[in-house]
């Protein structure tokens, strides 16, 4: 889903007035290998201009009606590529300059209040890569892309001190998890184009918002969590399967929106945290839509496969606020295997056997949707062919017919559609082929 947000990129800057003085709290830096970001508290918006010399290379940040309330060479730039800050007032404001240990790119935004912090002047000062390192052109030859493989997460759940659920005859849910996910990672492993990655590996905790963490610096195409179900009723049965509600959709955007300084988060491959709140809720929307539907089509491929060996306690994918299914740019499906509760499917899930076939099912029903969703630029795209285009505004299906050249009919059917009515963010399946078949 990364693609999703490349849709729109567009940067919006507010414009501020702020009669009342301000005053600047303090300094905070965080460096990078190849960048440094300052953040200024301060105690409400303020009007600011940024620019740079050279031979010394310094930036200089003009502070409209602000005034400081403690000194700001406080802060360790050992790490960063600021040398030193100096600050003097300038009529009614201040003039804060950086004296630099190297050329930047600077950029700058404001952010409002959150629950850690107050109101925040940010400047990003980005290092531009030497050109010294560069070949001429007469000698750069084009190189191509190495396809990579679809990474599929895998989150056994819980896990040390947190056992889940437990069955009549003391069968403990996080036990039997991770041994069907060991499982569905062997077979990850062994199919050409595919990469597993495991939140956890053994009988230990790993917090809920730590798996999501896991799987996205692992740039995980799917992540598959994997549970045992229970309930007071010992006869309630079947396997079910979860995507993400819209309602908890809509909560995490709010959690994201508030924590974009620290998290420094990217969606889609793009950075929200110098987006405004409305470009950035407008980006998450976007990413979160695609998201869910694409995560309720992988749910409907593995509840299809997980029917053909036993009993379902759902017959559709449900939708509920699972934290582990909160990433927005990763399809995400919570698989109940079973009730543990229930004498017959407790030892069934201890069985080697039923493991194995659990596995099985949820491997076909990734495969599944593979087949017709593989990402751009990767192995399984290659051989399948799929492609996948998000409606923007303006889009009409006659018109995306004749772009991918295929016919009105297939489009439809491709995407069960019974009109042409298409929705902002919807994801449509292109399907192979072309003319008027």
């Amino acid at each position: 889903m990364r693609k999703i947000i490349g849709l729109l990129l567009l940067v919006l800057f507010p414009t501020l007035t702020s009669a009342a003085t301000v005053t600047i709290k303090g300094a905070r830096l965080w460096a990078a290998p190849d960048s440094t970001r300052l953040v200024f508290d301060i105690s409400g918006p303020v009007q600011h201009a940024l620019f740079t010399l050279s031979k010394p290379d310094r930036l200089v940040i003009d502070i409209s009606n602000a005034k400081l309330a403690t000194r700001l060479d406080g802060a360790d730039f050992s790490k960063g590529v600021i040398k030193d800050i100096r600050s003097a007032p300038r009529g009614a404001g201040l003039r804060v300059v950086l004296d630099l240990k190297s050329a930047v790119r600077p950029k700058s935004f404001l952010l409002k209040p959150n629950s850690t912090y107050g109101n925040r002047l940010v400047i990003d000062l980005d290092q531009p890569k030497h050109a010294g390192t560069t070949v001429s052109k007469r000698t750069q030859r084009p190189q191509p892309v190495k396809a990579r493989d679809v990474v599929i997460a895998i989150d056994p759940g819980h896990g040390g001190e947190d056992p889940g659920a437990t069955g009549p005859h003391g069968t403990h849910e996080k036990t039997v998890v991770l041994a069907i996910a060991r499982r569905l990672e062997a077979l990850v492993r062994k199919t050409p184009g595919m990469r597993p990655v495991m939140t956890r590996d053994g009988d230990y905790y790993v917090p809920l918002r730590k798996r999501i963490e896991i799987a996205r610096k692992d740039k995980a195409d799917l992540f598959i969590s994997i549970h045992a179900d229970a309930y007071r009723d010992r006869s309630a049965r079947g396997a079910s399967v979860y995507a993400l509600s819209k309602h908890g959709a809509s909560s995490e955007a709010a959690r994201w929106l508030a924590e974009r300084e620290n998290a420094s988060d990217f969606v889609g491959g793009v950075s929200l945290d110098d987006k405004d709140d409305l470009l950035a809720s407008v980006l998450l929307d976007l990413s979160q839509t695609g998201t869910i539907e694409a995560s309720l089509e992988l749910g409907k491929d593995v509840l299809s496969h997980l029917r053909q060996i036993g009993p379902l306690h759902k017959s559709r994918v449900n939708q509920a606020g699972f934290v582990v299914l909160k990433s927005p740019d990763i399809p995400s499906v919570l698989v109940e295997t079973a009730f543990i509760s229930n004498r017959s499917e407790e030892r069934k899930l201890r069985s080697s056997r039923q493991q194995e076939k659990l596995a099985q099912s949820i491997m076909a029903g990734i495969r599944g949707y593979m087949q017709q969703n593989a990402p751009p630029g990767t192995v399984l795209a290659q051989h399948t062919g799929a492609r996948r285009h998000v409606i923007v505004r303006g889009d009409t299906l006659s018109d995306l017919a004749r772009r991918y050249d295929v016919s009105l009919d297939k489009l439809r059917m491709a995407n069960g559609l019974d009109n042409d009515t298409l929705h902002v963010g919807e994801v449509l399946k292109i399907p192979s082929g072309s003319g008027d078949g």
